[in-house]
């Protein structure tokens, strides 16, 4: 219960701090992904997900959401 009073009125930069991280997580599951494709025994099943549009977009949402909350975090 903590955690939620703490979500509902943590402030707009760690508001965004938090989906940046989260997108930062969904890249590394996305690198893991694509790693996993590569490294697959029958060449010719490669499946249908673009893991590293994926991981491209979440880093760079990831990175500015960051960016644009740290400032704000600091501040206070």
């Amino acid at each position: 219960m903590e955690f939620l009073r703490d979500l509902i009125f943590a402030s707009d930069a760690e508001l965004l701090a938090l989906w940046g991280v989260a997108f930062l997580l969904l890249a590394g599951f996305a690198t893991l992904m694509e790693r996993r494709r590569l490294k697959r025994a029958r060449i010719d099943r490669i499946g249908w997900v673009p893991w590293f549009g994926i991981f491209f977009v979440s880093v760079m949402l990831g990175g500015g959401l960051l960016a644009l909350a740290v400032p704000g975090m600091i501040k206070g």
